[in-house]
């Protein structure tokens, strides 16, 4: 089974977290909820909205991460039940550790392209941001489908790193700014994240009623110190890739993040709009 190490590192120059000292319990998944999981949770509604998840139904969370779907979904859906399974053992405790639903809402260990489960176990299944990290997610579609009722929805989405993600595009730009060779690094060159490449994937697998759109959240952010300390924690391929910048690099970049977002001030509170695509489907 991949960890969700291994996930990464299947992305080019993205995915080892660079960070140096023993890490406390939860230390990644505490730094991931800082620097995405308050994205995430913005997002999470939007997606079992688009889903179509019926109240009473039984949910699969692919890739569920710190349990922002998971959580959604019960809260929405005040009757449903949701298995969210992640590849990360730490990420998993830290959702447990997190749950307010009791049994309505369970986590455990499990890799999407070999799902345990037993053939049309589920009445629907969704994954928040995590489709572009399989190695092949033609493969985890598969298992995805067959664990998941016939007529049922099945969904996903991936940010647009290209264009919608404000927070990365600044990133991402600043670094082509000061650093024209890191631009392979740059997350728009993610599979899955450009308008129909999802879409694209769903009809592959042999889903029916494929629609994908976009959905739009805006994070606010309190400081520039709020916005860029997250970038700190090592977290996905803009944080590898600050973890391995000396001092100086390190503050030419933030200031070229800082300019780009043409801030009054450090303390400046402001906000940032996100896209994601999602699509949906039916087995």
């Amino acid at each position: 089974m991949l960890s969700r190490r291994e996930w990464m590192a299947a992305l080019p120059a993205a995915a080892v977290r660079a960070q140096s000292g023993k890490a406390k319990m939860f230390g990644d998944a505490e730094a991931y909820e800082r620097f995405m999981g308050r994205w995430s949770g913005l997002l999470a509604p939007l997606l079992v909205d688009f889903t179509g998840i019926s109240d009473g139904g039984y949910v699969l969370d692919v890739g569920s991460g710190t349990g922002a779907l998971a959580f959604a979904a019960a809260r929405t859906k005040g009757k449903c039940r949701v298995l969210g399974i992640d590849p990360s053992a730490e990420y998993v405790a830290y959702a447990k550790s997190r749950n307010p639903f009791g049994d309505r809402v369970s986590f455990e260990t499990g890799d999407a392209q070999q799902l345990r489960m037993s053939d049309a176990a589920f009445d629907a299944s969704a994954s928040l941001l995590v489709f572009n990290f399989i190695p092949d997610p033609a493969k985890a579609l598969r298992e995805v489908k067959r664990v998941t009722k016939p007529g049922c929805p099945i969904s996903a989405a991936v940010w647009d790193y290209g264009d919608g993600m404000r927070m990365l595009r600044a990133f991402w730009d600043a670094v082509a700014a000061v650093d024209p060779a890191a631009e392979k690094s740059d997350e728009r060159h993610m599979r899955l994240c450009r308008n129909g490449e999802l879409a694209a994937l769903w009809r592959q697998g042999g889903l029916r009623d494929v629609e994908e759109r976009p959905l739009e959240i805006t994070m606010r952010f309190a400081s520039f110190a709020d916005f860029w300390d997250a970038f700190l924690l090592g977290q996905g391929p803009a944080g590898s890739y600050v973890a391995r910048l000396d001092a100086g690099r390190k503050q030419a970049l933030r200031t070229e993040v800082h300019r780009r977002l043409d801030l009054k001030s450090e303390t400046t509170a402001f906000p940032l709009p996100a896209r994601a695509w999602a699509v949906r489907g039916t087995r």
